[in-house]
């Protein structure tokens, strides 16, 4: 079965629609640069306010461990997420407090040796490729996946997938990928940050449209 994970949730109402539909997880981003981002204390106001045993994960860029962990660990997240070019020391030394997802770009220069080098990550998020208009962010682009990387690497590692999935698309990506889990967030959102209800329930019904199918061809 395909999880789900919505990351980049900035409002209360989003979270708890999140949960409603069946999420797996929460993503919370700490990217400055991200229109997504939240001040720790706002998103403080929202994992205080959580059903016990959601799960919720830091998303972090290029921070080092000695600033992720005792953020990580005020806000009781369940996990982080490194969504940068962190080093596999950095990975290394979160690993030793919390579950890590470390995110790669499925660019032409991506290869599975990467992910050995953070072999310690509980999974490994794969997203879109930097271009010219994306260049200075990470993740929310709205950008595809090289789906063909993917699913090479999910033949072999826990992969989420990123990178511009949405209503439309998500059960085709899930056909192609088999991916662990898929990532979502501006995919379904009426603007950065403020989710969409009706898509949202949509993305939902779609995951579980192909996790039917996946489970009948098996």
């Amino acid at each position: 079965m395909v999880r789900v994970k919505i990351c980049g949730i900035t409002r209360l109402e989003d979270a708890r629609l999140a949960i409603e539909l069946g999420t797996d997880a929460l993503g919370f981003n700490f990217y400055e640069k991200s229109p997504r981002c939240l001040a720790p204390a706002d998103a403080w106001n929202i994992l205080r306010k959580l059903p016990a045993l959601v799960c919720t994960v830091g998303v972090f860029v290029n921070w080092d461990a000695a600033s992720v962990i005792p953020l990580a660990k005020s806000l009781r997240v369940a996990g982080v997420q490194l969504h940068g070019d962190e080093s596999a020391a950095t990975t290394a030394e979160c690993v030793r407090y919390f579950p890590v997802i470390k995110a790669f770009r499925t660019e032409p220069k991506f290869s599975l040796a990467q992910i050995h080098q953070h072999s310690g990550a509980s999974a490994f998020l794969l997203d879109a490729a930097r271009n010219e208009a994306n260049s200075r962010m990470f993740g929310g682009t709205g950008c595809l996946a090289d789906w063909k990387i993917a699913q090479r690497a999910a033949a072999k590692f826990p992969v989420l997938l990123a990178g511009g999935l949405t209503p439309e698309n998500v059960a085709e990506a899930i056909r192609a990928v088999r991916p662990f889990a898929v990532d979502v967030a501006s995919g379904v959102e009426s603007s950065p940050g403020k989710k969409d209800p009706a898509r949202l329930r949509a993305f939902f019904a779609e995951v579980a449209r192909a996790n039917v199918a996946l489970a009948s061809s098996s």
